[in-house]
């Protein structure tokens, strides 16, 4: 089999070194049988290994998330699922990208409603039994050990990505490689919807890259407003082409009012990748 720039997929099996990862067991869970899934498509796409996946493929994941993605143990970010589908069944199987994107979310969506299903409702307290008196002593300590608790926990930054956050590009507007004229303007729209079970406030997406030579120019930062799990959401930038012909391409990650990342690591950004014309 030969990958997309001809080279012999299959020689990479050859090449690697050590013992196999181990394929999960379907039965054991729907985080399993999604990896299971992963799984079945690495070898359909003639098991790269997770290097090649990221520097021949362009999976914008880590290779840890990647292997992790493929272990079964936890259920990866839809970020890291999507990468972990879109370089093998796009970019190695020559897959419609569209059909990839619905066929995997789907997939995901039900493998994370499956991991959380909704609590149990709120036990009735059972009469307490009368209580000694505790001595004031016992009562200050108290309270000084929550106050202290409590400053630490403001004080301390709050993990990255929060657990339960999570988020699915479903569409976007003017496809890579649009061609604008110079000193014109238009409008870069992404389709984002909350599916995990962490309300967006006070989120922003942030400029983290840009590319190419020309001078075009859209906003450093743009509200993402108020977004509940399961709402969708348009985010839209503003850009001008200036006046500088070639090829330019901007990239933005969802950040906090401080600019810290809300997903550093599995986050694909979103971004424009245009062509400006005399």
């Amino acid at each position: 089999m030969t990958g997309v720039d001809g080279s012999v997929i299959g020689d990479d099996v050859a090449r690697k070194r050590g013992r196999k990862q181990q394929r999960p067991d379907p039965q054991e869970s729907p985080v399993a049988e999604f990896a299971w899934r992963l799984c079945e498509l690495k070898e359909a796409a003639g098991d790269p290994s997770y290097d090649r996946m990221r520097t021949e493929f362009g999976a914008m994941a880590s290779k840890s998330a990647l292997s992790a993605a493929a272990r079964g143990k936890d259920l990866p970010s839809w970020e890291t699922a999507w990468e972990f589908a879109r370089c093998l069944a796009v970019g190695v199987l020559g897959q419609d990208e569209d059909a990839v994107r619905r066929e995997w979310s789907l997939r995901w969506e039900a493998a994370r409603t499956a991991k959380d299903p909704e609590p149990d409702p709120p036990q009735e307290p059972s009469p307490a039994a009368p209580q000694a008196r505790r001595p004031k002593w016992l009562v200050a300590a108290v309270v000084v050990v929550l106050v202290v608790a409590g400053a630490v926990w403001w004080a301390w930054p709050e993990e990255r990505p929060i657990p339960g956050d999570a988020s699915l590009m479903l569409s976007e507007t003017v496809p890579d490689g649009t061609e604008f004229a110079t000193r014109q303007n238009f409008v870069k729209t992404w389709e984002v919807r909350n599916v995990g079970r962490e309300p967006w406030e006070g989120r922003y997406l942030a400029q983290v890259f840009r590319e190419g030579d020309a001078a075009c120019a859209a906003p450093q930062r743009v509200s993402v407003g108020d977004v509940e799990p399961g709402s969708t959401v348009v985010l839209a930038v503003p850009v001008f082409t200036g006046e500088e012909t070639g090829r330019c391409k901007i990239g933005w990650k969802m950040v906090d009012e401080d600019g810290r990342q809300y997903f550093p690591e599995d986050l694909r950004p979103v971004f424009f990748d245009i062509q400006v014309l005399p």
